[in-house]
């Protein structure tokens, strides 16, 4: 019998189970409505904060829109159209003037009316021509330098079509197998033109060259047609075309003119041309600087040492949409500089170089002979008051001189005996000698080289009177004490090799060996010889190894006459900004102080004996004379053996005599130091002529007579 299953009690059960279910969901539902609540209200929170961060940023940016579109409208609109058009610069300004130190004007700018001509974009080359020929009926220009090649371009220029035809059909075959290029068919053609350019007449050739000049050089730059002579006709004649001309314009532009012609023009430097702008060899030094390259720059010496200070400010220029321009800002004139020159001085010096090299060559000897330099300076500031060299040369059986003063940098000379001074140095610094040390002036034999004497045997002598006759011995035996050699007549002399560094670190002190420093964009350093043998090191000691400039030789006897102290060289004295009111000067930009570079590394009561000893050569010895009519004078006279190359092979082959001077005055209160240079005056056994001696007293009268 099947068991009866109770359904009732079953679903009773399942009824129940469900109730205890529900019974027990009912506290869980009330968290959750709790739960709910409180998000509710963080959401509230957070939206009310969003609100009310949302207000202040549309209050902010309200207000940044009112600020911009309403206060600032004006100010930013001028932005934008200064964003937007196009802002030109004017092609030139004037640069600084240049004065001497007593304010004399040096160089100045001159106005000068200028026609060019800068490439339009697009424009075809008949147009360039029948432009050429427009303005060779209005304008008169010099087209002497006109020749048959140029003559050839303009017609192979206006006759391109035609001139392809002067090319035979076997020509064109090589061309088309690439055994001719384009270069060998344009060279066929200008051969076969010969013909054609007779016809030319002379208004043909004036457009010839005018168009010669619209195309040479860099072809956005602007091209100068006439700078010189233009007459108010021509100037007008542009101004008032120059929608028709295309390219063709008008400028007042300037030159540098020199108010005491040739005087010191040299190291004054020059200016880039109208027409040549940055030369190749320096345009990406002022590309960097942020030049154009048609810009007109200083390139050489002084204008291209002080470029920064006297290059002008341009004229900027806004371009309006009615093609008018408006003034940015105004170009400006260059800072004026001056320098230490005193160019009354520096006259009179160049008219004695000039005079006396050309005597010079005239005497006995003097075959090899050819220039001179002379330099003045101030020995307590370093400031060059005059300088100078100058060169004969021949041409035709007649001689002429030019200008040489660059050499005062540049061009290394033997010394001689003026460089004593501080040798004698190097012998108190090592103890090969005290003041009043007494040696034997004698010939010296070092074995298997020839004696080594002094111009007369002396006997016996102390330091002084060997500075004052110039005793080449002293100074020998000066060298072997401080290369702890031992002599003996004729036999073999062994010296330390570290006595060269001990005397070559003595003459940098006094400048010699190393570059000064002076303000002159170059300088040359010199010889220095790199041989060890003890004859080399008796050679050094009396100024005939290594070799120096005249620059360098100013320095070394200036560190002799202010008590030892190197100064640096230099000739620009002050700067200052351009002024509107004629000649006065602005404010003051710069203005130069005395740099000193080292002091001598020995005492002073050396330096005081040296001093002594190179007064009592102008005094009674040497140099007697050499100083003018100013006994109260220090300085040393120097003669040296030097060779050169007579024949241009590159190797010196001939022996000459090298004559110098360096001196200062008054000797106890130093005004003024004038170092002389005269390379090859004479040749062996042969009488060395005076020419560094008159030079020198001349010049040193004249500058006590400018100056008291």
């Amino acid at each position: 019998m099947k068991k009866k299953i109770n359904i009732n009690k079953k679903n009773n059960k399942k009824k129940k189970n469900s109730l205890e279910v529900k019974k027990s969901t009912k506290p869980i539902n009330k968290k959750k409505k709790n739960n709910n609540k409180y998000l509710k209200e963080i959401m509230e929170k957070r939206f009310n904060i969003i609100v009310f961060v949302m207000a202040i940023l549309f209050i902010i940016i309200g207000g940044r829109l009112f600020y911009l579109q309403i206060l600032k409208n004006d100010d930013y609109n001028d932005k934008l159209a200064y964003s937007t058009e196009k802002t030109i610069e004017s092609t030139s300004a004037p640069r600084g003037r240049i004065y001497d130190r007593n304010y004399n004007l040096l160089v100045d700018n001159e106005g000068v009316k200028t026609i060019y001509y800068k490439k339009q974009k697009g424009i075809k080359t008949k147009e360039e021509i029948e432009l050429a020929y427009e303005i060779a009926r209005n304008i008169e220009i010099d087209y002497s330098n006109i020749d048959d090649n140029k003559l050839k371009t303009f017609y192979y220029k206006d006759n391109y079509d035609e001139v392809k035809k002067k090319i035979t059909s076997e020509e064109w075959d090589l061309y088309a197998k690439r055994k001719l290029t384009d270069s060998d068919i344009k060279d066929l053609i200008y051969e076969r033109l010969d013909e054609e350019i007779k016809d030319y007449d002379e208004f043909d050739k004036e457009a010839a060259y005018i168009y010669y000049l619209m195309n040479k050089g860099y072809s956005y730059a602007e091209k100068i047609i006439k700078n010189k002579d233009v007459t108010e006709q021509e100037y007008a004649y542009i101004s008032e075309n120059i929608d028709n001309l295309k390219g063709f314009n008008t400028k007042l532009d300037w030159d540098r003119i020199y108010l005491y012609g040739d005087t010191f023009k040299t190291i004054l430097g020059s200016v880039s041309s109208n027409s040549q702008g940055i030369p190749e060899e320096l345009s990406k030094e002022y590309l960097k600087k942020g030049y154009s390259l048609d810009d007109r720059v200083g390139i050489s010496y002084l204008e291209y040492q002080y470029e920064d200070y006297l290059k002008g400010t341009k004229a900027t220029y806004r371009l309006l949409s009615d093609n008018s321009y408006e003034l940015v800002s105004e170009g400006k004139r260059g800072d004026d500089i001056v320098l230490t020159i005193d160019i009354n001085l520096q006259k009179y010096l160049e008219e004695i170089l000039t005079n006396e090299v050309m005597n010079a060559k005239g005497e006995a000897g003097t075959q090899y002979y050819n220039r001179s330099f002379a330099i003045v300076s101030d020995p307590n500031t370093g400031e060059v008051l005059a300088m100078a060299g100058k060169q004969v040369l021949e041409k035709n059986g007649e001689k002429y001189v030019v200008d040489y003063t660059p050499g005062i940098v540049t061009l290394p000379v033997t010394p001689g005996s003026v460089v004593k001074g501080a040798s004698m140095m190097v012998g108190y610094k090592y103890g090969a000698i005290d003041i009043g040390s007494v040696l034997v002036d004698e010939c010296i034999k070092i074995k298997d080289t020839p004696e080594k004497c002094s111009w007369q045997t002396m006997g016996t002598i102390d330091d002084i009177y060997a500075l004052q006759n110039s005793s080449n011995v002293y100074q020998y035996k000066i060298a072997i004490a401080v290369g702890n050699g031992i002599y003996e007549y004729n036999k073999s002399l062994s010296l330390d090799e570290g006595a060269f560094q001990k005397y070559r670190d003595m003459y940098a002190e006094f400048g010699l060996g190393i570059k000064t420093g002076i303000d002159l964009p170059v300088e040359s350093l010199g010889y220095m010889g790199t041989s060890k043998l003890p004859g080399h090191l008796l050679d050094f000691s009396i100024g005939q190894y290594d070799t120096y400039t005249p620059i360098q030789l100013s320095q070394y006897i200036n560190t002799i006459a202010n008590g030892g102290k190197r100064i640096q060289p230099y000739l620009l004295k002050e700067v200052y900004n351009a002024s509107d009111n004629g000649d006065k000067f602005g404010s003051l930009v710069y203005k130069s102080e005395t740099k000193e570079l080292g002091t001598l590394s020995v005492d002073s009561k050396y330096i005081n004996r040296v001093r002594e000893g190179f007064s009592a050569v102008v005094e009674r010895g040497l140099g007697y004379g050499y100083m003018g009519y100013y006994t109260n004078s220090a300085g040393k006279t120097g003669t040296s053996q030097s060779f050169i190359d007579t024949d241009g092979d590159g190797k010196v082959d001939t022996e000459t005599i090298t004559s110098s001077f360096v001196g200062y005055s008054p000797s106890d209160n130093p005004k003024m130091s004038i170092v002389v240079v005269s390379p090859d005056i004479s040749v062996p056994n042969s009488s060395t002529s005076s020419v560094t001696k008159r030079i020198s007293s001349q010049i040193v009268n004249k500058f006590f007579e400018l100056n008291g």
